[in-house]
């Protein structure tokens, strides 16, 4: 039998710790039911389930790794469009959501996939600071997918780390390199 405030109140019988719990105005709660002897505890049982939803709940809120957003564009997108397009997906980036880019192929579009190809390079390129590629350019019919994945803490750090201890080169001479008297 375990009290309220969690301190051990030993074994007892059934109806002890029934009125156990009366006393304390509280409900008598089975937690181990195959324990030998069972295990009780004295506990606002309504509270309780309270507590737990609410533990779920912030779980399922701060969980994204299945939280995946898609950025559609076209080969024939605007620069100014296409900046848009990368500025949204930075936004989902920055809450932790993988970012799906689907190059999507009307017509005869389909066959100068090489100018696709270079626009999604191109936002690779400029979010590299922010994201890996988690799944390189893939074809689904008519579509082309791309899909990264923000980077992890650890993965900046690393980095940061390795260009700090990297040590430093001296600049070349010039004068001795230019072959000029003086």
């Amino acid at each position: 039998m375990i009290g309220p405030e969690g301190q051990q109140l030993g074994i007892m019988l059934l109806e002890q710790a029934r009125l156990k719990a009366q006393e304390f105005q509280l409900d008598l709660v089975e937690v181990a039911p195959k324990a030998q002897p069972p295990v009780c505890k004295i506990m606002d049982y309504g509270k309780h389930i309270y507590q737990e939803q609410k533990k779920e709940q912030n779980a399922r809120k701060k969980s994204h790794a299945h939280d995946l957003k898609e950025v559609r564009i076209k080969p024939r997108i605007g620069k100014h469009d296409l900046e848009i397009k990368v500025n949204r997906a930075k936004e989902f980036l920055a809450e932790g959501h993988r970012v799906q880019f689907t190059m999507v192929y009307r017509g005869r579009e389909i066959t100068h996939q090489d100018i696709g190809r270079e626009i999604l390079n191109g936002v690779v390129a400029e979010l590299s600071d922010l994201c890996k590629v988690e799944r390189g350019p893939f074809r689904e019919g008519k579509r082309v997918g791309l899909v990264v994945a923000p980077k992890q803490k650890g993965d900046e750090k690393g980095a940061a780390s390795a260009k700090r201890s990297a040590p430093r080169q001296a600049p070349p001479n010039r004068a001795a390199s230019s072959g000029a008297k003086r």
